[in-house]
């Protein structure tokens, strides 16, 4: 078999699987989530729900399609974190004043209140995680994050 000097050249080189942006990506994203479940495991609110809940604070009041769009979540995914929240007293739905079958999200007082509390955590963890860099480091580190995605 004949293989061509670029053939050969790639084949020569060592591939470490270590080295590779999903696999670091991964170990990244396990250590975010490890310091993640010990700021919030009393709180019991998963990192989607975080997510929907600091969106509709900033938001106010959105769609369940909008709020799933602002936080990265296909429609069975947002659908499921917004279920959740509504039972747990969190969010609160209400008619669309234009769209009658369109579902208006919003936080409860109680939703309110507990994400004021949980921004403080979101904050730590945000420190820990990345506390191996230097501020330079986590901006840049941040803004090649947000080009990949």
């Amino acid at each position: 078999m004949n293989h061509t000097d670029s053939e050969k050249h790639h084949s020569d080189e060592s591939y470490r699987v270590e080295e590779q942006i999903g696999f670091l990506l991964r170990k990244a994203h396990q250590k975010a989530s490890s310091i993640f479940q010990s700021q919030f495991s009393d709180y019991q609110i998963t990192p989607t729900q975080y997510s929907a809940m600091c969106k509709l604070k900033d938001e106010g009041e959105l769609s369940q399609n909008h709020l799933g769009r602002l936080t990265a979540m296909d429609p069975a995914t947002i659908q499921g974190v917004t279920r959740r929240l509504i039972e747990r007293g969190l969010v609160e739905t209400r008619a669309d004043e234009i769209d009658k079958r369109r579902m208006q999200l919003r936080l409860t007082q109680a939703g309110s209140d507990l994400i004021d509390t949980l921004i403080e955590k979101g904050r730590i963890v945000t420190k820990k995680t990345m506390s191996p860099l230097s501020e330079e480091e986590r901006e840049t580190f941040l803004s090649l994050l947000k080009k990949l995605s």
